[in-house]
């Protein structure tokens, strides 16, 4: 195995739950066997250190600049509820090289489910496409891990896509505010998207967007005449790339671009995974721009 797990190597793992426990435990202990905590805990100020504070939630930051000794104080829940909304429409069913985009969207979600079950939070699995397709309760038990992992395994892309009507009804499967995860690659309605991205995020639920791409759409790099045929309307364009590809590439940043500002504009995490990132090196990168490990 490669230092960062390649989504190529992941294909050749026997089954989901082992895939996720070698990405998470590889970048755990790739960070000298930290753990990994804070996702369950909101952060509400700082106070002075005393005599038999964690050493742990020592700001080394304040420390550097003022010499100062300050505690990070958090607000802690006894469990954080997780529902990740994973996309299984007939787009996410396109790939370039040996898996598509939801083989490796199904590799992140297992990874982030595996990571919070082992963190003893709560996890619930919601798979649409145009609807809500399947819901798997939020629970934190062992065997729960198990069901999540052994479901993935079977995932095949079906359906249009429908995001933001399913970002309207989720309010139905959750009982109180938690952490929402979005696994998409995000073709619908971006205005009705992040019009409920935003919703839910007044409504104090934590968002985190994982924007979920193959390198051909990001680059389109073909050089010969292609056929272009949509994975969900089925409809066909006669192109040749060289002649598009600087209007297509700045379609697709303007695409990109609209998410990424938004999000960051309404305190919504947004993650651009291309399919060729090492999957483990994505998530710890991710992770640690969040502040969320205490080493």
């Amino acid at each position: 195995m490669s230092k960062f797990l390649n989504p190529t190597d992941l294909v050749k793992l026997s089954n989901m739950k082992l895939r996720a426990k070698v990405v998470v435990d590889g970048f755990i202990a790739g960070l000298h066997d930290s753990a990994l905590k804070g996702l369950s805990l909101d952060f509400a100020e700082h106070r002075e250190y005393v005599p038999g504070d964690e050493l742990k939630y020592l700001d080394w930051k304040i420390l550097g600049r003022t010499d100062r000794y300050y505690i990070k104080q958090y607000k802690e829940e006894s469990t954080l509820t997780s529902y990740i909304l994973l996309d299984i429409s007939l787009s996410m069913g396109y790939g370039s090289k040996l898996f598509t985009k939801l083989q490796y969207a199904s590799y992140l979600t297992a990874s982030l489910a595996y990571l919070m079950l082992r963190q003893q939070d709560k996890v619930g699995l919601i798979l649409f496409n145009e609807n809500i397709a399947e819901y798997i309760p939020a629970k934190s038990s062992t065997s729960h891990m198990g069901f999540i992992m052994n479901r993935l395994d079977n995932i095949m892309p079906i359906g249009k896509t429908s995001i933001w009507e399913v970002l309207e009804n989720i309010n139905s499967f959750m009982k109180k505010r938690g952490l929402i995860i979005l696994i998409s690659d995000l073709y619908n309605d971006e205005d009705k998207v992040l019009r409920y991205l935003k919703y839910l995020n007044s409504k104090k639920n934590e968002i985190i967007v994982f924007h979920i791409l193959d390198k051909e759409e990001l680059y389109l790099s073909f050089k010969e005449p292609f056929i272009f045929e949509g994975m969900e309307d089925k409809l066909k364009v006669l192109a040749l790339p060289d002649m598009i590809r600087y209007e297509y590439k700045n379609l697709i940043e303007k695409f990109i671009s609209k998410y990424k500002l938004t999000c960051e504009k309404n305190n919504i995490d947004y993650v651009l995974f291309n399919t060729e990132t090492p999957l483990e090196y994505g998530l710890l990168h991710y992770l640690e721009k969040r502040g969320k490990l205490i080493k």
